[in-house]
């Protein structure tokens, strides 16, 4: 992941949250990286040396494999960070960091971040928010691949991803998207293929295209909007 030109800009909802003058000093131990497609930021328990608040990328979190599959348990894009469990004092993360859409990134060492939370106190209660959000998502996540239909599933995941992506397009295989949703590359091949013959999506050499987010959103399972809401309650209601 190497550095991009130009000074650090929020970009990052969580980062437009904290107060202006804090704001300003949090940018400053910040820099704006490139987030490369299938970058791993950091593995099951492996020293959390950097936190990412990401701008135009986004980070899948990722169960380690022990007993069973590794699994896709929440997604961070320019509404999140990835490194939260700092906040918590534990420098290790429980869950592997992938980017799953290149992008830019604001990378800030974990000695700045730990320092910013002492420091700041509508940095720490921006974080701390956030941390509620996450465990609300992961929650969320593991019920709706428990309980929900594998084609209200999927349309769940790619509203989440057209959500951070900020384009109608994106790259994904679907070796990658049955990792992501824990099932055979045949459930997803099956559950694509009805979404692609509802006219919902456009899928073809791992490029999914959103042609009806509408028809989505009526087909996705009721965790969808309970994520968005949990957000919106927690950070955007209280600005």
């Amino acid at each position: 992941m190497k550095p991009t030109a130009g000074a650090p800009a929020s970009g990052n909802r969580l980062l437009a949250a904290v107060t202006k003058m804090d704001s300003a000093s949090i940018l400053g131990k910040c820099e704006l990286v490139a987030a490369e497609f299938g970058t791993t930021l950091t593995e099951p328990g492996a020293p959390i040396l950097h936190v990412y608040f990401p701008v135009t990328c986004f980070i899948s979190l990722i169960t380690p494999k022990h007993a069973a599959e590794s699994l896709e348990v929440g997604l961070v894009g320019n509404e999140g960070v990835f490194g939260i469990t700092l906040a918590l004092g534990v420098d290790a993360s429980p869950l592997k960091g992938l980017v799953q859409g290149e992008g830019d990134a604001l990378r800030m060492k974990a000695r700045d971040f730990r320092r910013a939370l002492e420091d700041s106190p509508s940095f720490s209660r921006v974080m701390n928010a956030y941390l509620f959000v996450l465990m609300g998502q992961i929650a969320q996540t593991a019920a709706c691949g428990r309980f929900h239909r594998l084609e209200a599933r999927l349309a769940r995941w790619i509203l989440m991803t057209h959500d951070r992506a900020g384009t109608s397009s994106f790259r994904i295989t679907h070796v990658f998207l049955a990792q992501m949703l824990g099932v055979r590359r045949s459930g997803v091949t099956v559950a694509a293929g009805l979404l692609q013959k509802s006219k919902l999506i456009h899928y073809r050499h791992g490029v999914m295209q959103v042609l009806d987010r509408r028809g989505l959103e009526h087909l996705t399972c009721p965790c969808y909007r309970t994520l968005n809401d949990l957000y919106e309650k927690h950070l955007v209601a209280k600005r």
